[in-house]
């Protein structure tokens, strides 16, 4: 493969927020782009949009033979992946008044299982590319445990450590791994959030960053509005005093887990702030 030759990526959680930003960054910079997403219909207008350089894999993530064939096709295709972008993901806040475990298992299997099933259709994929490369988006909620983030955090520090353990897994040699650390971001779940955060980052700019730091590979790329090691000192707070603050992250009730936001497909989008 020459170096002209367009890195062919795979991106899920495409369909809007940062993973919709991160697919124009890409496919303007001329990369070939395998987009996921639940909802077909925004990753048909980024194919109309870059003729040539979008391969529609669209399905439910969190059913692992969809993943399994979203593989097989992009095999069909394309034989090979250089870059894996494991973004989608959802959000749900825990009630701990009505807590509903249910939540967290719908939060867990959207953001930690759905991944685990990716990475398993990536791998050989990946050992077949050109200096492979595995993104996986975390966040910085799992530095500072914070009321109601309970499936979120729990969901994300699991997610964290299975991209860290494959970054030492001699199964994984061959296969570098960057993880991406957004703090707050504006997408179409933290625009519901009805706590103040301060210096946002727009989808945009986010996007913008992270496809120019990828260029260097690092371990991790914060995106970090407020650094969480300014915030490190909450941790070392009373329980009273966590809940103050958590009481500016309280929704009027809880979120429904069956029932998508209105117009738009939450379950396998952008996730949210850290």
């Amino acid at each position: 493969m020459s170096h002209t030759t367009p890195r062919r990526y795979w991106l899920t959680g495409a369909g809007n927020g940062i993973g919709a930003a991160l697919a124009e960054e890409l496919l303007k910079s001329g990369m070939h782009l395998a987009v996921s997403a639940r909802t077909i219909a925004p990753l048909k207008v980024l194919a109309q949009r870059y003729p040539g350089q979008v391969l529609v894999v669209a399905g439910n993530l969190t059913n692992s033979q969809t993943v399994r064939e979203i593989g097989e096709r992009i095999q069909q295709e394309w034989g090979s992946l250089d870059t894996v972008i494991i973004n989608g993901g959802t959000c749900e806040y825990v009630d701990t008044q009505q807590f509903d475990a249910s939540i967290i298992e719908h939060v867990v299997r959207t953001n930690l299982l759905a991944s685990s099933y990716c990475i398993e259709a990536a791998l050989p994929l990946l050992h077949a590319g050109i200096a492979p490369l595995l993104v996986g988006i975390v966040s910085s909620v799992t530095d500072l445990a914070l009321p109601r983030a309970e499936a979120y955090g729990a969901s994300k520090a699991g997610l964290r450590f299975l991209f860290e353990s494959l970054r030492t897994d001699p199964a994984s040699k061959g296969v570098e791994v960057t993880l991406v650390s957004p703090g707050s971001v504006a997408t179409l779940l933290t625009g519901n959030n009805d706590y103040p955060m301060p210096q946002i980052w727009s989808a945009d700019k986010a996007a913008r960053h992270v496809v120019e730091t990828l260029k260097q590979r690092p371990l991790e790329i914060p995106l970090l509005a407020l650094s969480m090691a300014a915030l490190w000192p909450l941790s070392k707070m009373s329980n009273r005093a966590k809940l103050v603050i958590g009481k500016r992250m309280v929704r009027r009730s809880p979120p429904s887990i069956d029932t998508p936001q209105t117009g738009h497909d939450q379950r396998l989008s952008t996730p949210p702030s850290g």
